[in-house]
């Protein structure tokens, strides 16, 4: 990034702008949709100010530590008896001392004079001395004159020395007072950028299943689709989540579940061991869903087996790099071949908790295939609520909370992934230009 400001600009633009930008960063509260403000800055301009800020920043501590040398020099300069300014002084000082002694020796020669003008007989010796104590009068008035004129020019250097020193000082203070400055700017514009970043949860992005069977038995397909469904008022970038694991299996083994996604030319499997980012939606204005069709095999050796799904939506726009949906947990009973599974109900989505901003790791989002929805354009629906999303009838509400404890995750589950992808804080990345 260029450097668009020059020093003194940054020193004083750079400073109030981010906290300006402070004050203006979204602090949305959890379940609620919120739209940008009029003359918000967007993400993209808070990076730039905390490029800027710290461009300005590194610019004054360079200036800082040149403006200490200089100042340091100056001074040093300053106390050398060869500088012009010092020898100055020393002249003028010298000169005043001189010229003090001539007016004590002037002084003492007015009162010899009328020591002996007292001293005196005749007239003829009284008339002498007078005119000598006249003579010593005028030379000590002379004097007098001389030494006031020497302090004054000694004082006078004294004071051009002295001006000299409090300039060097002074234009190092301001380089110092532009460091601070540029210090408090840097920092204004960092915490900006942090606020920023923090996640902010929309209960009205939801990622819901449908027709995905509560029940399934072994070695039989079952095709479903996962439905997203932007129900806040901002226009985002969308990256589904998922994740299908059955209780009991370990990482590496061999599943009893086998998940593809379909990016409407070719079928992508899931890995089955982290959750993952799938169908990357660049655009999504409010009010829209898209559909991604995905199918789920199941192995003819499964048995009676519990699986869950796990569905949610990250997502980001020009104002926060970092916007979660609710996370929706689907139980599914795996029975053995042949089975009847009876009425083919839809598997429901468990219930919001605690803490639902926080996701197992997954898949960098919006990065990889960089492949597009099934169906490649989202549709319009109509906004009843930020927790609806009609599709046939069957899709549960989100929830009136937008938080759920890491997922309430099975302890199979955390055994596949490990406690601690389990309990991350899922963040998106925030390294792609919004």
């Amino acid at each position: 990034m260029t450097f668009r400001r020059s020093l003194a600009v940054a020193a004083t633009v750079t400073v109030a702008a981010p906290l300006a930008l402070i004050t203006a960063a979204p602090a949305f509260a959890a379940g609620t949709s919120a739209g940008p403000t009029q003359n918000q800055p967007t993400y993209a301009d808070l990076v730039n100010a905390a490029a800027d800020a710290q461009q300005a920043y590194d610019a004054a501590v360079t200036a800082e530590a040149e403006g200490r040398k200089e100042v340091e020099a100056t001074l040093k300069a300053l106390d050398s008896d060869t500088h012009p300014l010092k020898a100055a002084v020393i002249a003028a000082e010298k000169a005043a001392k001189e010229a003090a002694a001539t007016k004590d020796a002037a002084e003492k020669a007015v009162a010899d004079a009328k020591a002996r003008l007292e001293a005196a007989q005749g007239d003829t010796d009284k008339a002498e001395a007078q005119r000598a104590l006249e003579t010593a009068e005028g030379d000590l008035a002379k004097a007098v004159a001389a030494q006031q004129e020497a302090d004054a020019a000694a004082q006078q250097a004294d004071t051009a020395l002295d001006d000299a020193r409090v300039a060097a000082v002074r234009k190092y203070g301001q380089i110092k007072k532009a460091l601070d400055e540029a210090r408090a700017a840097k920092e204004a514009a960092d915490k900006a950028l942090a606020t920023a970043k923090e996640c902010v949860r929309e209960t009205g992005l939801t990622s819901l299943a449908v027709g995905l069977p509560a029940k399934v038995a072994a070695g039989s397909t079952v095709d479903f689709t996962v439905r997203v469904t932007n129900g806040t008022q901002r226009t985002l970038a969308v990256d589904p989540l998922v994740f299908f694991h059955v209780a009991g299996e370990t990482r590496g083994a061999k599943s009893l579940l086998k998940v593809e996604w379909s990016n409407g030319t070719a079928w992508q499997a899931l890995s089955g061991e982290a959750p993952q980012h799938i169908a990357h939606i660049d655009i999504m204005k409010p009010g829209e869903h898209s559909d991604v069709k995905l199918r789920m095999k199941v192995d003819s050796a499964a048995r009676n087996a519990d699986a869950f799904a796990l569905l949610a939506s990250d997502a980001s726009d020009a104002y926060n790099p970092c916007v979660l949906g609710p996370m929706k947990r689907y139980d599914i009973k795996l029975l053995p071949a042949g089975s009847k599974t009876g009425p083919a109900d839809d598997a429901k989505p468990g219930r919001s908790g605690q803490d639902e901003d926080k996701r197992p790791g997954a898949a960098k989002p919006g990065k990889g295939s960089g492949l597009s929805a099934q169906g490649g354009a989202s549709q319009q629906v109509t906004r009843t609520t930020a927790t609806e999303a009609g599709a046939e009838g069957n899709l549960a509400e989100t929830g009136s909370s937008s938080a759920m404890a890491p997922i309430a995750l099975t302890s199979a589950a955390a055994v596949v992934l490990g406690a601690g992808a389990v309990v991350a804080a899922r963040r998106r990345k925030s390294t792609r230009n919004v």
